[in-house]
């Protein structure tokens, strides 16, 4: 199993706030998310996902593609795919910055019918609502 890191989705209400995060932050097909410290795990963390909290939930993921300095600063890049997939909701306490997560502790993709940001899916707000009611 790989492991993963989850990070809490700073001032998003909502998985529709994400995606729209998420389509701004895009450049050349990879989200960059500054932190101040890279993984002491990095080699493990080849093939994972970054899980987003939302309101106390783990609600989605984006695949890991890497991690890189910045330019000029002391601090890092998380590189990720800007692509939301959705997964089952499962509690998680905030917390600052980033934590590991077990590839055995990793929730389930929810499958193509909630695919984040496609038009045949169903809204982010309707699939919030059914995982703050315990449904998904």
């Amino acid at each position: 199993m790989s492991l993963h890191i989850t990070r809490v989705a700073y001032g998003c209400a909502g998985l529709d706030m994400l995606i729209d995060r998420m389509a701004m932050l895009q450049t050349d097909g990879v989200v960059r998310l500054s932190t101040r410290n890279a993984p002491k795990r990095i080699e493990e963390l080849k093939g994972g996902s970054l899980f987003w909290i939302i309101r106390h939930q783990l609600v989605a993921r984006s695949p890991l593609l890497g991690f890189e300095p910045q330019e000029g600063v002391r601090g890092w890049h998380i590189l990720i795919d800007p692509a939301l997939m959705l997964v089952h909701p499962a509690p998680r306490k905030a917390h600052q910055g980033w934590r590991y997560l077990d590839g055995n502790a990793a929730p389930t993709d929810l499958g193509p019918a909630f695919a984040a940001g496609q038009d045949d899916a169903l809204p982010p707000v309707l699939i919030q609502e059914l995982g703050d009611l315990g449904l998904l």
